[in-house]
């Protein structure tokens, strides 16, 4: 689990990074509790889930290509086109290219354990247009559909001044063939992956303290990555990784160094993160296991 967080003063950058394409798509040990969460989500909640403006029918099939394409690439011994069928050797579940039972995008938001959204490059300026977002980090997809990237993060602190052009920017240079990857990191009460709400709580939580912050509390970190569909709309791939402070906090210097990235966040960023509830709790917990 990666831990993208950083000693020293608050700082509102994208933070990217360039990979190898294969790297789009990780697999690890969760993929089989994730997938058959997908499926449910899909199945019982999927006008929460999948969204996509009319029109962008092209662009969802290039995303499923492109996802089809790495996975074949980078894990032939579990994915491979054969016979017109798409075949997911993890899961034994084959898809007919030519006949697929759902639309593209989805199809391709239940062989991957990351939620995938289609960003068009409009003329006056990138809109999200599509989306198969199962594990939502505080939003939901139907208030975000068809709105400008400005719009869509408006809620965030900082970003209209310090983000919103050099997104947009990104967003029409991004050049074909080009993987770039960020992280964003949290601190959440509980291990759900479907969080469409929360954002913004400040009303103290009395059941976190210092003696349970280990159990209670849990690291909630996103990995995302950009590319060039071959239609010129944009596959942003969003990777949620959750898992107890306990386990992936190690005493010393990576404790000391949470303990840093929560103190230098902003009022506002602090609130937007909704760290207030357990803010004291979770410092001094984080203090002890450094000094240990």
């Amino acid at each position: 689990m990666p831990l993208p967080f950083e000693a020293g003063p608050f700082r509102m950058a994208m933070g990217l990074v360039g990979r190898p394409m294969a790297e789009m798509i990780a697999i690890d040990g969760d993929y089989p509790a994730q997938m058959a969460l997908r499926r449910a989500l899909l199945a019982e909640r999927h006008e929460a889930v999948f969204a996509a403006v009319p029109g962008t029918e092209a662009a969802r099939g290039a995303a499923l290509a492109a996802v089809a394409d790495v996975l074949c690439a980078a894990h032939p011994a579990w994915f491979a086109r054969e016979a017109g069928r798409l075949h997911n050797r993890l899961t034994g579940e084959a898809w007919r290219l030519d006949a697929l039972p759902c639309d593209s995008l989805e199809v391709a938001a239940r062989l991957v354990q990351e939620d995938l959204c289609i960003v068009a490059p409009e003329a006056d300026g990138p809109r999200l247009v599509a989306g198969a977002v199962c594990f939502p980090s505080h939003w939901d997809l139907r208030e975000k559909l068809g709105r400008p990237l400005a719009a869509v993060h408006r809620p965030v602190p900082v970003y209209p001044e310090r983000l919103a052009r050099p997104v947009d920017r990104l967003m029409v240079e991004l050049k074909p063939g080009r993987l770039v990857e960020r992280l964003n990191w949290g601190v959440v009460e509980d291990d759900v992956l479907h969080r469409p709400a929360g954002h913004g709580r400040i009303a103290a939580n009395p059941a976190i303290t210092a003696e349970n912050a280990a159990t209670a509390l849990f690291l909630r970190v996103e990995r995302q990555t950009l590319s060039r569909l071959a239609t010129g709309d944009v596959l942003f791939t969003i990777r949620v990784h959750v898992r107890a402070l306990g386990e992936t906090i190690a005493p010393g210097a990576v404790s000391a160094r949470l303990a840093a990235a929560i103190r230098a966040l902003p009022p506002e960023m602090e609130r937007y993160k909704s760290i207030r509830p357990f803010r004291a709790a979770v410092l001094s917990w984080l203090d002890r296991r450094a000094a240990a």
